[in-house]
């Protein structure tokens, strides 16, 4: 076992620039588990870094590869770590890397937990990322039941997992989304669902907690807070990057209403609570497609076109 399959890039550019290649399997470091991968998803930020729009974190070296969360067996652990054996089923995310669209990873523990049993592992890689809603909801915005929330982008992988933590939680959750995802929203729970194409900030009322998937218009969707309301931002506008940035750093110090902005770095405790909420039925993967690895292109391709409901899929195994 020297060599694996693994989805690369050798300059940055369109989907098109994405192929599958061989690379060493990863060498089993001191405290890691090597995981075979079975399936991973495809994040908006990886759409960002094939293209180059964030090269100074990701640099010029090539080939890169994608992917950020997985869904796997565990293959090999190191002596030293208890708790984890081979043909345990896991899922997880790489900590700020990219490369889980292939055939193994070698993580630490504390980056993945047991996926949920009542689930295919195709359809678990669907929902690592479900633990920057539980971030952004419980622990970011303290979200209470009975209080408004709105989730902006609710149809895409956050937004969809987002929607229903939120009925989870006993919030009234307003959606919003495309014009033909509105009967989507609805059914993962969401109490009203509104488009885009016709309804603005404006026509919205006050919300205790705004949720943003989309990362435009940060200064109008904040205007709807009602006394104590929070708002939570997991993306900003790459097209005007320092507007963005200032902005939601200005808004953390600055008037009632701060907004707060983070990027997740899902561990073990977050993807375990995941994990339960996925066996409790209080949360269920929402899968789009299911691509190969041969079609990882397809999957980004995919992606950029918008409309997307949950995620896309690449199945490794």
């Amino acid at each position: 076992m020297n060599d694996m399959r693994a989805a690369l890039y050798d300059r940055y550019g369109p989907p098109e620039v994405l192929y599958v290649g061989k690379v060493p399997v990863p060498a089993l470091q001191q405290g890691q588990v090597l995981v075979r991968v079975h399936a991973a998803s495809v994040n908006g930020g990886e759409l960002h870094g094939r293209a180059g729009r964030v090269r100074l974190v990701t640099g010029r070296t090539f080939p890169q590869r994608t992917g950020l969360d997985f869904a796997g067996e565990v293959a090999e652990v190191d002596p030293a770590i208890t708790g984890l054996r081979p043909g345990d089923r896991v899922w997880g995310v790489l900590p700020r890397t990219f490369g889980s669209a292939a055939e193994y990873v070698a993580v630490r523990p504390r980056n993945l937990s047991y996926a949920p049993e009542n689930i295919g592992l195709v359809e678990a890689a669907s929902l690592p990322v479900g633990t920057t809603a539980i971030t952004a909801l419980r622990a970011k915005a303290r979200l209470k039941a009975g209080e408004r929330l709105l989730v902006r982008g609710a149809a895409g992988g956050v937004g969809s997992i987002a929607v229903q933590l939120g009925k989870a939680l006993g919030a009234h959750v307003t959606a919003l989304a495309g014009s033909k995802n509105l009967g989507f929203v609805r059914g993962l729970g969401a109490d009203e669902a509104h488009s885009y194409a016709t309804t603005g900030p404006s026509d919205l009322g006050r919300f205790d907690v705004v949720m943003d998937t989309v990362g435009t218009e940060h200064r109008a969707f904040r205007r709807l807070l009602a006394p104590g309301g929070r708002m939570v931002s997991i993306a900003f506008d790459l097209d005007h990057m320092a507007a963005s940035l200032g902005y939601l750093l200005a808004s953390t110090v600055h008037g009632p209403g701060r907004v707060r902005f983070f990027s997740g770095n899902p561990q073990h405790d977050l993807l375990a609570e995941l994990a339960g909420h996925v066996e409790s039925g209080a949360i269920r993967p929402v899968v789009d497609t299911v691509h190969p690895l041969s079609g990882i292109a397809d999957a980004h391709r995919a992606l950029e076109a918008g409309g997307v409901r949950g995620k896309h899929v690449i199945q490794v195994v």
